[in-house]
C-alpha cells in the first residue's frame, strides 16, 4: 500500500511541475487560451505587487496580453519550487500550495534583433500557486505574484519604476 501512495504522491508532483512549467511557456509565448485552461473554473491571479491587476483568469489573460505585448521577447524562470501536497493522513489530497521564485527578463525588440539584445525589464520575486485536482488533472486556483526586485535598462531606462 505505501508504494502505491508512494506512487501517487510522485505522480502528482510531476503534474504539478509541468503545470507551472506550462503557465512560464503560456506567458512566455503569449498563449493566453493556454493561461486560462491552467486555471480552475473560478482561478484567479494576483499581479499587485508588480504593479498589475487581480482578478478571473480570464480577465488577468487580456490585460496581460496588453501588457506584455510591448515585450515580444519574454522569457520566465521558475525556480526553487517548494510544493506541498495535502496529506490526508498518508494519502495525497486533492489541494496543494506551491511557493516558488522568479526570475523574468524581457526585452522590447524583436528576437534575433541585434539592437536589443540585452534585457530592457527585468524583475524577480516569489509566486504563491494554489492548486486543486480536477476531473481534467491539476489546476490553479490562484496565482500571487510577489515582485521583490525590478531593473530598467535599454529603452525603459529613462521611465520612472512606477
Amino acid at each position: 500500500m505505501t508504494q502505491r501512495v508512494d506512487l501517487g504522491t510522485l505522480l502528482d508532483r510531476l503534474a504539478i511541475d509541468e503545470l507551472i512549467t506550462g503557465y512560464a511557456a503560456a506567458v512566455d509565448d503569449g498563449d493566453w487560451t493556454a493561461y486560462r485552461a491552467l486555471f480552475a473554473d473560478e482561478g484567479r491571479a494576483d499581479y499587485r505587487a508588480a504593479g498589475g491587476i487581480e482578478g478571473g483568469a480570464g480577465e488577468v489573460a487580456r490585460w496581460l496580453e496588453e501588457t506584455l505585448g510591448f515585450f515580444p521577447v519574454r522569457q520566465h524562470l521558475i525556480t526553487n519550487r517548494m510544493l506541498t501536497l495535502q496529506d490526508l493522513g498518508g494519502y495525497p489530497g486533492d489541494r496543494a500550495e506551491l511557493r516558488a521564485d522568479y526570475l523574468n527578463p524581457m526585452c522590447c525588440g524583436t528576437a534575433g534583433d541585434a539592437s536589443a539584445p540585452a534585457p530592457d525589464f527585468e524583475a524577480g520575486g516569489r509566486y504563491a500557486f494554489s492548486l486543486v485536482r480536477t476531473a481534467d488533472g491539476w489546476r490553479l486556483t490562484s496565482v500571487t505574484v510577489f515582485e521583490k526586485w525590478r531593473r530598467l535598462s535599454g529603452a525603459l531606462a529613462g521611465h520612472s519604476q512606477g
